[in-house]
């Protein structure tokens, strides 16, 4: 067995470029993982700089020096937030306010259809049953409002971690696109020399992640705008919440469309009871999904087409569990770089093998 583990190591370790690229690959991992938390304003800033650098570099191809360009995108970009956060989050918190007003009869429509079910299916359904399923449905809600309680109690300190952001994540941002170049410069002097593979993959994983971030914003205001439409065509309520929410579900690959459509169902479900349009909805809702898997992402993500939805999903639950909300943002782009990364050793292996034999 050792004798095994020592002949795979010298296989695939031997070449001084694969030891750099796994080092570099381990030291990335132990620093976001230790200090995520520490430089999360960065990575913030890096998101918004990849997104960010696309038009910048069409402002430079057209003649415009690259600082002025830059200070132009940040204006533009910041004066499209302000309008979308001040035109959105009134009718957000408004609509918000109203769900959580609605609950407790929506809680008791629930209850009063449940207590039914042994009357209309005795066969099926026991009364115990339905009295041991609405006690911890209960528990569980009440733990909700605990939660909304303690997150109440706590928004003063996400206030002035938010003050923080809007003064750093700028500035970051700023500099981050301004001294590009000069930062990649600085970044390589740390590196080690034999760097080869580690530039291959660098190189792809740049091109990866620019049109991951800026895909991913596209498809979040394509399927939410769609979303919000369709909520509003067929009257049903909360529809900007609700499309918000199904838009921002993209962030989570298929897990996020799943957890989403039980707000989607039992909004319309409460509005409209068991009924056609409760249907259309639903059917409505199903061909906003299906035209999002089929034709949106295999257009703005033609690698991730690439990766089977079990390598994605697995990618989510590991990633997102280690670094959280980052780790599911880029679950598509890093499992995307451990498939490069293995094909990378790979063939540093198989470019070797004539040299060992000869």
């Amino acid at each position: 067995m050792l004798d095994m583990l020592t002949r795979w190591y010298q296989r695939r370790f031997s070449d001084p470029h694969a030891v750099s690229l796994v080092a570099i690959l381990l030291g990335g991992f132990l620093t976001i993982y230790f200090f995520g938390n520490l430089i999360a304003p960065l990575l913030v800033a890096i998101v918004l700089a990849y997104l960010l650098e696309w038009p910048v570099s069409q402002l430079t191809r057209l003649g415009l020096p690259r600082t002025p360009a830059v200070t132009l995108v940040l204006l533009v970009f910041a004066g499209l937030m302000v309008m979308a956060v001040f035109g959105l989050m009134p009718t957000i918190w408004h609509q918000v306010a109203n769900l959580v007003a609605e609950l407790p009869n929506m809680f008791n429509g629930l209850q009063e259809y449940v207590s039914s079910l042994p009357e209309r299916y005795p066969d099926f359904v026991q009364p115990h049953q339905i009295s041991s399923v609405m006690m911890t449905f209960r528990d569980k809600v009440m733990g909700m409002g605990e939660s909304v309680l303690k997150g109440s109690l706590s928004s003063l300190v996400s206030l002035a971690t938010i003050a923080v952001y809007l003064i750093l994540v700028p500035l970051l941002v700023f500099f981050l696109l301004k001294d590009k170049d000069e930062m990649m410069a600085m970044l390589k002097g740390f590196l080690p020399r034999n760097r080869r593979l580690a530039s291959e993959v660098g190189a792809e994983m740049n091109e990866q992640i620019s049109n991951y971030i800026r895909g991913k914003v596209t498809e979040i205001f394509i399927v939410g705008i769609a979303s919000y439409v369709t909520f509003e065509v067929m009257g049903l309520r909360y529809a900007v919440l609700l499309g918000v929410l199904v838009g921002f579900s993209v962030l989570i690959p298929y897990i996020g469309a799943a957890a989403v459509t039980l707000p989607v169902a039992m909004v319309g479900l409460f509005q409209w009871g068991i009924s056609p349009d409760f249907w259309w909805l639903l059917v409505a809702y199903g061909i906003i999904q299906a035209l999002d898997g089929n034709v949106l992402v295999p257009v703005l993500f033609s690698e991730a087409v690439n990766l089977h939805p079990v390598a994605i999903i697995v990618s989510v639950l590991v990633f997102g569990g280690l670094w959280g909300f980052w780790g599911v943002f880029f679950a598509i782009p890093l499992a995307t770089l451990v498939k490069a990364v293995w094909h990378a050793l790979s063939s540093a292996e198989f470019s070797e093998e004539p040299a060992s034999s000869e």
